[in-house]
């Protein structure tokens, strides 16, 4: 009897019985490898918030106005590419409207000062570079992608937005930069005023939504020496 004790003890031992280890066995085969769950929580995206969320909506807007227009742009197309939910769009802006403005305002330039150059004719060439720079870019394809499909009351709410965060701050630089003139001496007195600020906005926007051509440096040569100059000469 004592012989038969101390070998099953001898047996217990030794490890569990092979039925029992092979009921076992699919369990194991269940838990997840951790290189794998490492691997996996990599490869899934992390929850973005406030600015990294929104910078990637306003470039999701920007893609689907530059490829596709703004007619075809959706809420739910932006927050697909941006990789949230459509919520999260119509908690900040109620319509793709909204929106739109919104990553426009975010993206493009504001118009800043122009040094001073010495001369009118060079600072206006500085500006007419700098704004047309601005609508070849990115977002201002986008921008004139939105002006050539939009309907009245969307047109209305855009005029609005360009006029106050492009067209008045250019205008009100074309003007220091007259007034600048005038002091030394090569612009005419009384050049600097609203309607002949106006032509370099006009010009650019004609040429681009009216005769839908590109606008390059032989353009901004062109304005500036056949029509400005002789503006404002003395």
């Amino acid at each position: 009897m004592d012989q038969l004790t101390r070998r099953q003890a001898v047996d217990d031992s030794a490890g569990p019985p092979a039925g029992r280890a092979a009921r076992r066995a699919p369990e194991a085969a269940r838990t997840p490898c951790p290189v794998q769950v490492v691997a996996g929580a990599l490869a899934r995206p992390g929850r973005r918030r406030g600015r990294e969320l929104e910078a990637a909506i306003f470039e999701a807007t920007l893609d689907q106005l530059t490829s596709g227009g703004f007619a075809r742009l959706t809420m739910e197309g932006v927050a697909g590419a941006a990789r949230t939910g459509k919520a999260a769009l119509y908690r900040r802006w109620a319509s793709k409207v909204d929106l739109v403005i919104d990553a426009l305002d975010s993206t493009l330039p504001r118009p800043a000062d122009t040094p001073a150059l010495g001369s009118a004719r060079a600072e206006l060439h500085y500006l007419v570079e700098s704004f047309v720079s601005v609508a070849r870019s990115r977002a201002g394809g986008a921008m004139s992608a939105v002006m050539a499909e939009l309907d009245h009351d969307q047109a209305e709410r855009f005029k609005g937005f360009i006029a106050q965060r492009m067209l008045e701050p250019t205008k009100d630089v074309i003007l220091d930069i007259l007034r600048r003139g005038a002091e030394r001496g090569d612009v005419r007195p009384g050049a600097a005023s609203p309607v002949v600020a106006d032509v370099v906005p006009a010009m650019l926007l004609y040429r681009l939504k009216v005769c839908d051509r590109r606008i390059g440096p032989e353009f901004v040569d062109q304005l500036v020496d056949e029509v400005l100059v002789p503006l404002i000469r003395p």
